[in-house]
C-alpha cells in the first residue's frame, strides 16, 4: 500500500528492535505479505467473474504466516497448513502461478492436479502436506509425523528402507526437524485437537502449534467457541508444551515469540502453542458475508489493524523504505499476479477420465499375481490370533518401518514390571510378546482415543512408515471415522498421487461373543467397502490371516484387516505356519467346498457355518458350493459356474 510519505532511509538498523532481522529480510516479509493479499484479491475478482468456483482468503494473516516462514525450513521441516496459510506457503517456495493453478483447478496444480478446492495446500517438494476440508484432522496427523522424525532418529535402518519404497523420493529426515500444524481458533474446538496435545506432551514430540485466532469462526465469535475466549490460557496446563502469545499483525513481535517456540522444538524439550491474535478485514470466504454478524463498528477497529498497512507504514517511519520505494515494490507484486492470472487461465483442464488415476497405489498391486505364493507350512497348529502375533514378528523383522500400536496392544508400557509380570499384548493377546522382542519405540500403548490412533497412522505413514494400528473393537471405531473415510482413504488420490499413507488398520469385528451384547457385537464392515482408496479384508482362517495380513503390510494402500473375534481361538481353522514369504492376493476368492447346484457366497465367521448347512444340504441331495470372498474390496466371488447363488 502506497504511502505518500518521503523519508530520508536508514543507515544503521535498531538491532534490538528488529530481533536482527536485516533492511533485505524485513522487505521480504512485507513483499510476501502484499503478494498474498493481492493473490487473495485476485482470486476474488476471478471468483465474481465466474473463472473460479471458491475463494477463501489469508487476509488478516499474513503477518505471523510470513514470518513463520522464514523460521521454518523449507523441504526440512513438516507442514500441516491452513486454508489461511498463503504467506507462509509462498514464503516456503510455493509460487503465485502454482496457487492460481490451485485456483482454477489446473491439470498441472501442485496440490491436487486440480482435484481440491483452493487454499488446499499441498506441496511433496516443500514437505506441506496434503490438506483437506475437515477443520481438526491435521492435528493428530501431525502428532504421527512428528513420531516419526523421532522415530527416524533412532532407527537410520527404516529411513533407508522408506527411501527405497514408492515415493521414497519424498522419504527426508533431517536433525532437528519439526513439525508445524495450524489452524484457526474454531478448530480447537475439534477433539483431535485437545487428543493431539496430550499425544504430543506425553512425548515431548517436536510439534509447533500455530493457532491463529481472528475472532470467529465463520460466524461464531470467540468467546462462544472457547471458554474464556482464550486457547492459550486453556492449555498452559499441558505439561512440556510451551505457551505463548503474540500480535499476529505485527511481523517482529511474531517473529520473536515465534522464535523461541520453534527453538524450543528444535532443541527437542517438547511440543510448542503460539496463540496469534489476527484479523480478518474480508468475510470467512465468498460465500459467507461478515455484514450479517459484525456491526461497523466491530469492521473498522478490524480495519485499523491490517497487518499490510501497520507494516508498510513501519517500514517508513524507520526509514528502510520511500514512498517509491514502496510503490516499485507493489508494482512488481501486481504484475507478477497479473501474469501469474493469466497464465493459470490459460492452463490445460484436467481430463474427465483422471478421475480414476491414483486412488490405489499405480506401483504396487496387492491383487496381482506377485502376492501369489505357496505356503511353506511347518510347525505346530496356530490358532487365528497367535497367526496375528507370528506374522507381525516376521514383517516387523524384515522391516523396520513397521511399528505396533494402539489400546492395550503392548505388554506393559511400564517396561520395568515386565520383570515381573508375563505382559499384556492386546485384550486378545494378539500383539503378545511383540514389545519384548522389538522394544517400546516399536510396540506400544496409545491412549484410548480412536481418531487419534488412526489419525496417527495417517501421519506417521505419510512420512513413510508402516503402522499397524490397531482400533480394540469395532463398535468403538466410529470416533474415528472422519479420519478413515476423509483422509486415510483419500490422501493419495486428493494430491494426486503426491502423498499416500498405507497404514494397516486391525480391527476386532463381529459376534458370537458370549455377554458381548450390542457394544461388542457390531458388524459394519460393508459401511468401509464403499470408501474408495481402502482395501478391506476379512480372513476366516489362521492360514489366510498369515497371507493377508503380510499382503496388507507389504502394499502400498490402507487396509482394513478385519478379525472375527468368534474365530480367534476356533479349533476347525487352525494351520501350520506357512512360512515368512507366504501372501495370499486381495481380490482373490477361496473355493471352500466344490457343488453344482448352490453357491454360498459368505466371509468371516458365517464360512463356517455355511459348511454346517452345506452339510445338511447334502444329505437332502443338494450339491452346494461355498465361496469364502477373503477380499470384501476389492470383491470377487471365484465362482466358474452359473448356479444358484446364496
Amino acid at each position: 500500500m502506497a504511502l505518500h510519505t518521503r523519508v530520508k532511509l536508514a543507515n544503521k538498523l535498531d538491532t534490538p528492535k528488529l530481533h536482527g532481522l536485516d533492511r533485505e529480510t524485513l522487505i521480504r516479509i512485507y513483499r510476501t505479505m502484499y503478494l498474498s493479499r493481492r493473490l487473495d484479491d485476485r482470486e476474488i475478482q476471478l471468483k465474481r467473474q465466474n473463472k473460479i468456483f471458491f475463494q477463501i482468503s489469508s487476509a488478516g494473516h499474513e503477518a505471523v504466516t510470513a514470518v513463520m516462514g522464514l523460521l521454518l525450513r523449507p523441504g526440512v521441516d513438516w507442514i500441516y497448513s491452513y486454508y489461511r496459510d498463503r504467506a507462509l506457503c509462498l514464503m516456503l517456495g510455493v509460487t503465485p502461478l502454482e496457487m492460481l493453478l490451485q485456483a482454477v483447478g489446473a491439470k498441472d496444480d501442485p496440490s491436487s492436479g486440480g482435484r481440491q478446492m483452493p487454499s488446499h495446500w499441498g506441496h511433496p517438494k516443500w514437505n506441506i502436506v496434503s490438506k483437506s476440508s475437515c477443520t481438526g484432522t491435521q492435528f493428530v496427523q501431525a502428532v504421527g509425523a512428528a513420531e516419526a522424525t523421532l522415530y527416524y532418529e533412532a532407527h537410520p535402518r527404516a529411513l533407508a528402507q522408506a527411501k527405497k519404497a514408492p515415493l521414497g523420493e519424498h522419504v527426508n529426515h533431517q536433525p532437528e526437524e519439526i513439525v508445524y500444524v495450524s489452524a484457526g481458533d474454531g478448530a480447537t474446538s475439534e477433539g483431535e485437537f485437545w487428543e493431539s496435545l496430550n499425544a504430543a506432551c506425553a512425548q515431548k514430540l517436536p510439534l509447533f502449534y500455530l493457532i491463529e485466532d481472528n475472532g470467529y469462526a465463520i460466524s461464531v465469535p470467540v468467546e462462544v467457541q472457547t471458554a474464556g475466549g482464550s486457547i492459550s490460557k486453556l492449555t498452559r496446563g499441558f505439561p512440556s508444551l510451551h505457551v505463548a502469545e503474540c500480535d499476529g499483525t505485527d511481523p517482529l513481535e511474531s517473529y520473536a515469540i515465534c522464535k523461541e517456540a520453534v527453538q524450543h522444538c528444535r532443541d527437542r524439550r517438547g511440543p510448542a502453542l503460539v496463540h496469534a491474535q489476527v484479523t480478518r478485514p474480508y468475510s470467512h470466504s465468498l460465500s459467507d458475508d461478515e455484514k450479517l454478524y459484525k456491526t461497523a463498528e466491530e469492521r473498522e477497529a478490524e480495519a485499523h489493524r491490517d497487518p499490510i498497512s501497520k507494516f508498510s507504514l513501519f517500514l517508513v517511519r524507520e526509514r528502510l523504505l520511500d514512498q517509491k520505494e514502496i510503490e516499485t515494490l507493489e508494482a512488481e507484486v501486481d504484475l507478477e499476479v497479473r501474469d501469474a492470472a493469466d497464465a493459470a487461465l490459460a492452463a490445460e483442464e484436467p481430463a474427465i477420465d483422471s478421475i480414476r488415476v491414483n486412488i490405489y497405489s499405480p506401483e504396487i498391486d496387492p491383487t496381482s499375481s506377485t502376492f501369489e505364493t505357496q505356503p511353506q507350512l511347518h510347525g505346530a497348529p496356530k490358532t487365528m490370533v497367535e497367526m496375528v502375533a507370528a506374522t507381525l514378528s516376521d514383517e516387523m523383522s524384515r522391516d523396520e518401518r513397521v511399528t505396533v500400536f494402539g489400546e492395550d496392544v503392548a505388554d506393559a508400557s511400564r517396561e520395568e514390571n515386565l520383570k515381573h509380570v508375563k505382559g499384556k499384548g492386546g485384550v486378545f493377546k494378539a500383539t503378545s510378546g511383540l514389545q519384548r522382542k522389538y522394544g517400546h519405540d516399536r510396540v506400544f500403548n496409545s491412549p484410548l482415543a480412536e481418531a487419534s490412533i488412526v489419525g496417527r497412522a495417517i501421519g506417521m505413514a505419510t512420512r513413510g512408515l508402516k503402522p499397524v494400528a490397531e482400533i480394540q473393537f469395532f463398535d468403538y471405531i466410529w470416533p474415528a471415522m472422519m479420519q478413515i473415510r476423509d483422509e486415510l482413504c483419500v490422501m493419495r488420490w486428493r494430491s494426486n498421487g503426491a502423498f499416500k499413507c498405507p497404514a494397516v488398520l486391525r480391527v476386532a469385528i463381529g459376534g458370537y461373543l458370549t455377554g458381548g451384547a450390542v457394544y461388542h457385537s457390531q458388524s459394519g464392515e460393508s459401511i468401509f467397502t464403499h470408501c474408495p482408496g481402502l482395501r478391506v479384508v476379512m480372513p476366516s482362517t489362521a492360514l489366510d490371516v498369515a497371507g493377508l495380513l503380510r499382503t496388507a503390510i507389504r502394499c502400498d494402500d490402507p487396509v482394513m484387516f478385519l478379525e472375527h473375534k468368534h474365530l480367534y481361538r476356533q479349533p476347525y481353522n487352525r494351520s501350520e505356519y506357512p512360512g515368512p514369504d507366504f501372501t495370499i492376493p486381495f481380490g482373490r476368492a477361496r473355493v471352500v467346498k466344490e457343488g453344482s447346484v448352490v453357491s454360498i457366497i459368505t466371509y468371516g465367521a458365517l464360512v463356517h457355518r455355511a459348511e454346517v448347512a452345506a452339510a445338511q444340504l447334502e444329505r437332502e441331495g443338494i450339491s452346494t458350493e461355498i465361496i469364502d470372498l477373503r477380499s470384501l474390496s476389492p470383491c470377487r466371488n471365484g465362482s466358474s459356474h452359473s448356479r444358484r447363488a446364496v
